[in-house]
């Protein structure tokens, strides 16, 4: 969680909100380190956990991340969320919860869903002040 926290403050010198994600493999070694970059690329896609599953794909060499845990500064939108069942990693972490986009357990819960071929375990609040101060300072400044 630490590494995604630094990479959640990388975020913040382009103007993007601050949520950075990695994705380690079963040893620990970080695969993929992403960083919020809508705002940098222009890119609707460009949340945080998408482009470290990204990039810990191209680290593999594949597109399944069975095995890997994906850890994340703020829970998954269901873009994120379906991105994250869709590679098949074990477990996802996040640390903070958000009541309003929320899609593994707040406002909704994609990766727990029955219908779907494959659930990761969730682990959740994993340094949930560190993460949740981040994003508020953030949102405070711009009001």
């Amino acid at each position: 969680m630490l590494a995604a926290l630094d990479a959640a403050r990388d975020a913040l010198a382009t103007g993007d909100v601050p949520i950075g994600a990695v994705v380690v493999d079963p040893a620990g070694t970080v695969l993929g380190t992403g960083r919020n970059v809508r705002e940098a690329e222009a890119d609707p896609t460009g949340h945080a956990e998408v482009v470290a599953l990204r990039a810990a794909a191209r680290d593999r060499g594949e597109w399944r991340l069975d095995g890997c845990t994906l850890v994340v500064t703020l829970e998954p939108c269901t873009m994120c969320a379906g991105a994250a069942v869709l590679s098949r990693v074990d477990r996802i972490v996040f640390g903070a919860w958000d009541a309003k986009a929320g899609a593994v357990g707040s406002l909704w819960d994609v990766v727990r869903d029955r219908r779907l071929n494959h659930r990761p375990e969730v682990v959740a609040g994993v340094l949930e002040a560190e993460a949740a101060g981040l994003l508020e300072k953030f949102f405070a400044d711009r009001r």
